[in-house]
């Protein structure tokens, strides 16, 4: 339902303000939460409210409860390091009037965080951008490193669950809801045939060989804020997915998106393979930041997550496709179909470069 402007004023009265602000419109280009620029009498953007999409993170309290520890423990590391400017280095989220992490109005849930000034977001990346988004993530995930297992419950569960996306997709085969089975059969016997290989995460951690750490679960370049004037990163934002889980899902996730030479959609699959060049700028900027907490194991898995991913994203889609286009958003009738045969080509290319990416792994091991 969308809000008029008294009612946006009143929504952020409700929280504590240092200004007097005087209007809340749209910024940026999420898919999930709604997001407004909240601007003070002179017109300069000083918070962002947002609207929570309740639908997708359905805990709310638990929601709110991850970022607060997340940013309160980010902080104090900088604090411990002697960093300056520290309101542009880690989001400040601001409580209520009865000092509470959001506010509900009878039908949203609202947060609001101080505004970053002079500051950018990218939404393509090169191999200079790729090593300091890999310098940004490693520490994101070392700051973090400490932080108890228990402490941050998963605001989407199973997010990154390997058996549980194939528990999903077989029943979604099972059912066979939209009668596409036979189109696709090519397509199941590929993810058959590399399902076994794909669950090795969650093998590995039942045997005590891998750890859940926590993990931004959205590792893509526009989910970070650099310097407007040094092309540095600030902070990492878009803290909804922050999560236990394992390391191959941020690594992995930045190669899937960051390093495919093609759209996720694209329907012509020449375009589509991996670009190694922001492979290792990537990894070679993450592994300054986050050898120092990573175990052996980690390290060698790590090329591991972006094939993990990509074939993560192809199931996904595919399932969707089978039960008859029922999550993600389509702009035609064969969308998810075009987009799990792109990610395929995205896989069987990581594959291809599979033994170079393990040697590129060999000298921090």
């Amino acid at each position: 339902m969308a809000k008029t402007k008294e009612q946006l004023l009143n929504i952020l009265d409700q929280f504590q303000l240092t200004e007097k602000v005087v209007s809340a419109e749209p910024f940026g280009n999420g898919h999930i939460n709604d997001t407004l620029k909240v601007t003070n009498e002179k017109g300069e953007i000083k918070y962002v409210l947002q609207r929570i999409n309740h639908l997708i993170f359905t805990n709310v309290d638990m929601l709110q409860n991850n970022i607060q520890v997340v940013t309160s423990h980010i902080r104090k590391k900088l604090e411990e390091k002697g960093e300056s400017d520290i309101d542009r280095k880690v989001l400040t989220f601001l409580p209520t009037k009865d000092n509470k992490l959001y506010y509900f109005d009878g039908d949203s849930y609202w947060r609001v965080c101080l505004f970053i000034p002079n500051s950018k977001s990218y939404e393509e990346v090169n191999p200079e951008l790729s090593y300091e988004a890999g310098k940004a993530f490693g520490d994101f995930q070392s700051m973090l490193a400490d932080i108890p297992e228990g402490t941050l419950g998963e605001t989407i569960p199973n997010f990154h669950n390997m058996e549980f996306r194939l528990e999903q997709f077989h029943d979604a085969v099972k059912a066979n809801a939209a009668g596409r089975l036979d189109e696709v059969k090519d397509l199941i016997e590929e993810i058959e045939k590399r399902a076994e290989a794909m669950c090795i995460q969650e093998r590995l951690y039942r045997e005590g060989k891998l750890k859940k750490r926590t993990n931004h679960c959205d590792t893509k370049v526009n989910n970070m804020m650099f310097d407007a004037e040094t092309d540095k990163v600030l902070c990492v934002i878009d803290l909804d997915t922050v999560m236990p889980g394992f390391v191959l899902s941020d690594i992995g996730d930045f190669i899937r998106t960051g390093a495919n030479t093609g759209a996720e959609d694209d329907e012509n699959l020449d375009n589509v393979n991996v670009n190694m060049d922001i492979f290792k700028a990537y990894t070679r900027g993450y592994m300054e930041k986050a050898k120092s907490f990573l175990t052996p194991t980690e390290i060698k898995l790590l090329p591991y997550g972006g094939r993990l991913l990509t074939y993560m994203q192809t199931v996904r889609f595919l399932t969707d496709y089978i039960n008859g286009d029922t999550y993600y958003k389509i702009h035609s009738p064969k969308h998810n179909l075009t987009r799990t045969k792109a990610q395929f080509k995205l896989l069987q290319s990581l594959e291809a470069h599979a033994d170079e990416m393990d040697a590129f792994m060999s000298e921090w091991l």
